[in-house]
Order: structure tokens, then sequence, then C-alpha cells
């Protein structure tokens, strides 16, 4: 016999109804599932939308006038050769780390082969362009009042010298119009940021630059010619102030042993200041002058003498012995295609060239502590000339004396 099972219909229609609500809600899952891999692929752009500031610095270190005369020649010559490395050894101990490193070549490096000589007619061994350049030092201002001193000929064996030095920029004095154009209007790089430098003199000792060759030397006058060089230094720096981060301008200017600006100078700084140099760098007096900010421009009126032996009765009190070695930090921030440029870290340190019996030189710092074994009046020179620097700017920074 066959026994049919009986249906229960109420419970067949819940089943019925469970069944389309699980599947409804199957295909809502599946339709509104995350995709992963379309989350993933959009995360780059957040990313790349994101502004990132970058941050580049140099920092760069200066000093003033070379002024090398028959008794540091004579003192540096060993019966074959001219060794000046010594001289400065303290001072390479500092350079070396600095990525720019400027001085001024107060008398010109015509070398050995046209006899060299002293004052008031200089011409100097190129052995001491190569122990600077041995130091670090590698940006140098040749326009000074003693450029023509020995004429057209120490001037073409000045700028060989030069030329043949690498990464070293030597500017002020050249062999043509070309090679003025050309070097003037470089512009230098280092970690990201460009630089360029200018230099000119207030005259060259009354010796009148040759007719058709003002390339010889950089002139700015600050006689009656004052206002037509004004014009060609306007053009000069706005050939190039849109085209780097920093430019700086070398002046030889001011009186000698002189240690206050005169109005020229101040008249001059304002003047660069107004067309957007950002630090100037005065040389000629050979003693210290004071630091200042003009607006945004760093003035060194003048940094006096990096090395000499000047004894005359200007030099008392040490001056002429006494010169500045001056550091700042130079910061490039980008970021959202904007470009901020600072100048900070300014720092300021008095140097001493020590010299005994005429034949024995050196020049160091005061905050090294080997200072006192060189200079008995080390804290009273120290006091003395830390005022002038600070004479008109009490916010400069100076490098303390050695403990």
């Amino acid at each position: 016999m066959t026994r049919r099972r009986k249906t229960n219909t109420k419970k067949y229609y819940f089943l019925i109804f469970i069944t389309i609500i699980v599947i409804i809600a199957i295909i809502y899952l599946i339709k509104n599932k995350p995709n992963n891999r379309s989350n993933f692929q959009d995360e780059p752009d957040k990313i790349n939308n994101q502004t990132t500031e970058k941050i580049s610095t140099i920092n760069m270190i200066m000093v003033g006038d070379a002024l090398i005369n028959d008794l540091l020649y004579t003192a540096a010559y060993d019966g074959e050769n001219y060794d000046f490395k010594p001289f400065i050894k303290y001072i390479k101990e500092k350079v070396s780390s600095y990525d720019v490193a400027y001085y001024n070549q107060e008398t010109i490096l015509g070398g050995t082969s046209i006899g060299l000589s002293s004052y008031p007619s200089f011409n100097s061994p190129q052995e001491f362009g190569d122990a600077m350049v041995d130091a670090g030092f590698n940006l140098v201002s040749l326009a000074t009042n003693h450029t023509l001193d020995r004429g057209e000929q120490a001037i073409i064996l000045s700028r060989e010298y030069w030329n043949n030095q690498q990464n070293v920029h030597a500017i002020g004095s050249y062999l043509s119009n070309e090679e003025k154009d050309t070097i003037e209007n470089t512009i230098l790089e280092k970690n990201n940021i460009k630089y360029a430098i200018l230099n000119y003199t207030y005259g060259t000792n009354g010796i009148k630059v040759p007719n058709g060759k003002e390339y010889l030397v950089n002139l700015w006058s600050d006689t009656t010619d004052y206002e037509n060089y004004k014009t060609k230094v306007k053009q000069d720096i706005e050939s190039l102030r849109d085209k780097v981060d920093i430019l700086i301008v070398a002046m030889h200017w001011g009186i000698e042993y002189t240690h206050e600006e005169t109005d020229i100078q101040t008249k001059t700084a304002n003047y660069l200041a107004s067309l957007g140099v950002d630090i100037i760098i005065g040389t000629h007096p050979h003693v210290i002058e004071p630091v200042k900010k003009i607006n945004n421009t760093i003035v060194f009126y003048s940094l006096g003498n990096f090395i000499s032996s000047q004894t005359s009765d200007a030099c008392t009190n040490y001056k002429c012995n006494v010169g500045l070695m001056s550091s700042l930090t130079i910061t490039k921030s980008e970021k959202d295609n904007e470009t901020n440029i600072t100048i900070d870290n300014i720092q300021n340190e008095l140097i001493y060239t020590y010299q005994k019996n005429y034949n024995n030189y050196l020049v160091i710092p005061f905050s090294n502590p080997d200072i006192k074994n060189y200079l008995e009046d080390y804290q009273k020179v120290y006091d003395t000339y830390s005022k002038i620097i600070l004479s008109e700017d009490k916010d400069i920074n100076l490098v303390p004396l050695a403990d």
C-alpha cells in the first residue's frame, strides 16, 4: 500500500517568504560591496594633492683685504718657494666647512715673472692665491684701487691665474668685454640656491684706465662721475636680480683707517638695497666698520684687513691687524609655488694677524683659545673693536671671546 505525505500549506509559504528575503539581501550586499581596488587607486591622488615644503640652505663666510706687501712675501719665502699656507692654518679650519667663502684680493697676483713689488705699486706672488684656494675660498673680488698698479700685463697674468683655478669665481677685473659679460652674468648654484656677485671699486689711485679697455677693472667712481656709474650698476643688477635667489655686491669704498662709514658709503648702500641687493660686502678702509641691516639687506661696511703687515702711524692700537670674519646662512623655502629667501644666523668674529720680527705671521680668530698666546691685550682689543661692529645695530651677533 502506498502512503502519501500530507503537505503543511502554511509552513510551505513561510519558507518561500524567507527564501525571497535572503535572495534580496544577497543581491543588496553584492551591489554595495566596497571596491577595495578603487579606493587603493584613489590614495595616490590624495598624496599628490598634499603640499610639502622644500627647504634648501647654504652657509657663507667672508673676510676682507689680503694686502700682501714685501714683509709678508719675504716671510713666506724659503729660498726656493713662497708658502703662505702656515699663515692661515687657523682660518682654514673654519673656512673649509662653508659652501661659499669670499675674500678681497687687495694686491694683484701678477706673480714673480714680472717682479714682485710693494707699496705704492703692488704685485704679489700667485702662491698666496694657492694658499687661499687650499683653505677653501671660492669667491674672490679683484676690483680695488691697486688693480692697475702694475699695468695691463699684471692684470693679464692675474686673470689667467684665476681662470685656471677650478671651482673659484673671481670678479671685478677681466681680459675682454666678452669675458666680463660672461663672468659677471654667471649664475652660481649650490644646494638648489642660485646666487651671483658683482664687484666695483671707487677708483684706481689716479691711474687712468686705458681707453676702450674699461673691462680691466670695474669702476664706480664716487666723484663727479658717480651718477653715470650708478646708472651702469643699476643695469648690471637688474640683469641678474630676477634670475637668482641671492645677489651679492662687493664694494671697494670708503676712507682708509676710518672706523665710520662715509656719507657716500651710506648713500650707495641705501641705493643698492633699494635695487634688491641682498648682501653688501665692503672692503678698502683696512680697518673694521659697522655691520647693519637696511631693510632686508645686510651691509658689512668694512671687513678690515684679512692679512697684512701694515705698520704706518695710521695703524695704531692694532686696528690694521684686527679684521672681521663674518658668516651667515641662506635658506630657501619652496611651497605652493611660492619661494621665500631668508638670511639669518649672521655671526661676526674678530681675527688678528700676529707678527713677530717681520718673519713670522699668523691669522687667528679671537674665539680660538690660542689667541692668548699671540696677543697680550686680547680682552681689551676684543672689547674695543666689538663696540665698533655693534655701534649701529645692537642686534648684530658677535662671536664670543675664547674662554
